[in-house]
């Protein structure tokens, strides 16, 4: 068969595949062959299928913030998150500043001190109360080395007074009983003398001669003959002789016989001050009210023996000092029989 020229072929078109629509019986048969597939059921909070919330999305359920990890302190080291333990301070320990251990002292059949014990502690104002007799000269004399003990012994801040006398006669001022100065010198010369052998220098000596001087109220009699000086000029002297080395520890027999008052209240300020810088005063006097007001400690004394040592407050127990020193001394003396006292002689 001839073709014309003018005429051009048709062109293939491609046979689309088509799927004829199966039978409905046909396809119930290939879907009984076929095994069921299983459709893992949904949740119901799947977002293709659970409806929208018009609320507003929280972001803290959906952003995560980063932990942040403090360090962990082990709970046995820690004192941070418990109080810290109140501590109560360790008292300071007291230095004992003189110490009288069995003091004993005859002369011939006579017991003037019966085996004293004594501690005097630093920093203290130390009162020693007793009647006539009753040793207090004497004890006080073997604790200033004036007087050897027939037993026991002395420490000054604990340098025995007759094994060492020089080292402990350093630490001490000493104000005895009948006391003999030089009463040939005047009084600046007397000052002088005692710094001097103290080892001062003499700018020093002169330094506190003045001060001395001045506290105690005898600058006008500085320079005249200690011999025409009254009795309460004397004992001033004397004291202002006992301190002008700054002695650690002041050992004074009657400081107060014969001065006056106005002198003795001066004299009492100048030893307060002392005990509060640090110093230790030893004060013996029959004065019973003078004992109780300047003094913090106080030992009885009768017949050589202590009957009661401590501080004012115990000591006394409630009562004055001179009551309780009346009891422990046995009692006032009767006064009966003197009735002759009553009738006046013409």
């Amino acid at each position: 068969m001839d073709s014309s020229p003018d005429q051009a072929p048709a062109p293939r078109t491609p046979a689309k595949r088509t799927t004829a629509a199966k039978p409905a019986a046909s396809r119930a048969a290939t879907d009984a062959a076929t095994p069921a597939r299983k459709v893992p059921a949904r949740s119901t909070t799947d977002r293709s299928t659970a409806p929208r919330s018009t609320a507003p999305r929280s972001t803290t359920a959906r952003t995560q913030t980063p932990r942040t990890q403090t360090p962990r302190t082990p709970t046995a080291r820690s004192t941070s998150d418990r109080p810290a333990p109140t501590r109560t301070p360790r008292p300071k320990p007291v230095e004992t500043v003189l110490s009288l251990e069995g003091l004993v002292k005859r002369f011939g059949d006579t017991i003037a001190v019966a085996g004293i014990d004594l501690a005097v502690e630093s920093g203290s104002f130390y009162g020693i109360v007793g009647p006539n007799g009753a040793g207090k000269t004497t004890t006080l004399s073997m604790v200033t080395g004036l007087l050897r003990p027939d037993a026991g012994r002395v420490l000054v801040h604990g340098v025995d007074v007759w094994h060492d006398p020089v080292a402990a006669k350093r630490n001490m001022g000493v104000l005895p009983d009948r006391l003999r100065l030089f009463d040939r010198l005047t009084g600046a010369q007397l000052l002088f003398y005692s710094g001097t052998l103290r080892g001062l220098n003499e700018e020093t000596v002169r330094t506190r001669t003045s001060d001395l001087a001045g506290a105690f109220g005898f600058e006008d009699a500085l320079g005249r003959l200690v011999a025409d000086y009254s009795a309460g000029m004397t004992k001033k002297i004397a004291l202002a002789a006992a301190m002008i080395h700054s002695p650690r520890v002041l050992i004074l027999d009657e400081p107060f016989e014969s001065v006056d008052p106005v002198s003795a209240a001066n004299v009492t300020q100048i030893l307060r001050s002392y005990v509060d810088a640090g110093g230790t005063v030893v004060v013996s006097s029959h004065s019973m009210d003078l004992i109780q007001r300047i003094c913090d400690h106080v030992a009885v004394v009768v017949h050589g023996a202590i009957l009661d040592s401590g501080t004012m407050a115990s000591v006394r127990k409630g009562k004055t000092l001179e009551d309780r020193f009346v009891e422990l001394a046995g009692g006032r003396t009767s006064v009966e029989g003197m009735s002759w006292l009553n009738s006046f002689s013409d």
